[in-house]
């Protein structure tokens, strides 16, 4: 089985609620933040696959069109391939939030489905992202978790970027290849 690295995408990635930019819905607005390129770079060379698995509440409520946040994932991916980085798969809850459905974090559906799809090994890859609802969503799908931000009771480790999590990430893959030799 293969091993995978699910990252939200706002506030790990790229910028949200800054003085730059408040929400992404379109292109131009895409900033990745410092040591982002680097990092997803870096999980590539260790794992089978990265995914982007985020919440897009703003098609559910009217603010985009689910072909402008295809414009914006694609100029993503782009920008990351011109790094030498690769997203494999966006998968993303178009609904509102408070929908009930069963795809938007903290339920796991998205997690789960690019888990069968791909023949991940979710109990060796892990779930990063800087809200409570990205930790949950990676524990019910049986993922380590990682959290970008100050503290988070529920994940395995804390960093304050992507940049200083995937150097965690990484050592501790390898912690577990020890213990399987």
């Amino acid at each position: 089985m293969k091993r995978a690295v699910f990252l939200d995408r706002d506030g790990v990635i790229n910028e949200v609620l800054t003085k730059r930019v408040k929400f992404v819905n379109e292109p131009k607005q895409f900033y990745f933040l410092p040591g982002a390129e680097e990092a997803i770079k870096s999980l590539n060379d260790h794992f089978d696959y990265v995914f982007v698995v985020t919440n897009q509440g703003g098609i559910g409520l009217g603010y985009m069109k689910e072909k402008q946040l295809q414009k914006v994932h694609d100029h993503m991916v782009a920008e990351l391939k011109k790094k030498g980085a690769t997203i494999h798969e966006v998968a993303y809850c178009p609904h509102k939030p408070k929908a009930g459905c069963e795809c938007r974090k903290p339920n796991s559906k998205m997690i789960l489905d690019l888990g069968e799809k791909y023949n991940i090994d979710l109990e060796k890859s892990y779930m990063v992202g800087d809200t409570d609802t990205d930790i949950q969503a990676g524990k019910k799908a049986g993922t380590k978790a990682v959290y970008i931000g100050d503290s988070d009771p529920l994940a395995d480790a804390v960093f304050p970027d992507l940049k200083e999590a995937a150097q965690w990430i990484i050592r501790d893959l390898h912690n577990d290849n020890k213990k399987l030799k």
